[in-house]
């Protein structure tokens, strides 16, 4: 009878616009919500006089985490547990720090590991490799890497390398960027500064894409021609909509971090136009 079933117009109405709403659907069921987190460098002469009114005010601007950079190292255990006290406060994680080469090596790396401990940081980075000239010295860089990693697994932690123009410059005809990637462990993360990668002439996407499950954070700093990497987020030429697509399905990202290296504005004010810019871009 037709009232006991549904006439064939209404279900070839129902049926189309279910599939004209259905990838609409699924695209907002498939975004992963990624933390968004802000790379401490981008406010470094504000967090060299108030270290814990920058951390406050990078909180309440919306952000989610932190990245603290190398000066971090020199704190005291007991100075490290403020910090975390006044980033739990202002609903802040610290995913990551960023270190010099030194850092996690032997002689370092116990020092290393008490600090991002206490900060609950799951991924101590690797920010320069130091003085490195030939390929032999990059493979002695992944050793390094691969032998932090072997230490830090015992925390549930992991070592990592943050890349800038350097490792995307052939040595012997071979990019050092691409020799760590093969060279070092799955569980090393790759983390991606999107600029430097652009600056240098290389697709960001492209190294995504060759590096599945690697690219758990990115760096979100932007780039231009003209102004190099004074503009904003979302400024320059960066496909930012394609790394993105990339990173979240097939890259392994965990978090985003937003990193300016300097910009027309006073820094903080920056940080907050960069995070305005990426909430309206995943909007």
């Amino acid at each position: 009878m037709e009232n006991s079933h549904l006439s064939r117009r209404t279900f070839l109405t129902t049926t189309l616009a279910t599939s004209v709403a259905a990838p609409a659907i699924l695209s907002a069921v498939a975004r992963p919500h990624i933390p968004i987190g802000l790379e401490m460098f981008s406010v470094r002469d504000d967090l060299k006089t108030d270290v814990m009114g920058t951390v406050k005010g990078v909180g309440a601007m919306g952000y989610q985490v932190v990245e603290f950079f190398a000066p971090y190292y020199d704190w005291t255990p007991e100075y490290a547990k403020q910090v975390r006290e006044t980033m739990d406060a202002a609903g802040l994680r610290c995913n990551s720090t960023h270190n010099g080469r030194a850092n996690l090596e032997p002689a370092g790396i116990a020092k290393a590991i008490e600090l991002n401990r206490i900060l609950g940081a799951r991924y101590v980075v690797m920010a320069h490799p130091g003085n490195v000239k030939t390929i032999d010295d990059w493979k002695r860089v992944a050793d390094t890497l691969n032998q932090a990693n072997t230490t830090l697994a015992a925390e549930h932690m992991h070592s990592g390398y943050h890349n800038h123009d350097l490792e995307w410059r052939p040595v012997d005809g071979q990019k050092p960027i691409e020799l760590l990637a093969t060279s070092t462990d799955k569980s090393v993360m790759l983390q991606l500064d999107v600029g430097t990668c652009v600056a240098t002439g290389n697709d960001p996407v492209a190294w995504i894409e060759k590096n599945p499950g690697r690219i758990r954070s990115l760096h979100l700093k932007d780039w231009s021609p003209a102004e190099g990497y004074k503009v904003l987020f979302g400024e320059g030429v960066s496909p930012w909509k394609q790394i993105f697509a990339a990173a979240e399905s097939k890259g392994g990202v965990e978090y985003y971090l937003i990193e300016q290296e300097g910009s027309r504005f006073p820094e903080m004010e920056t940080a907050q136009k960069c995070l305005a810019a990426y909430k309206s871009m995943r909007a």
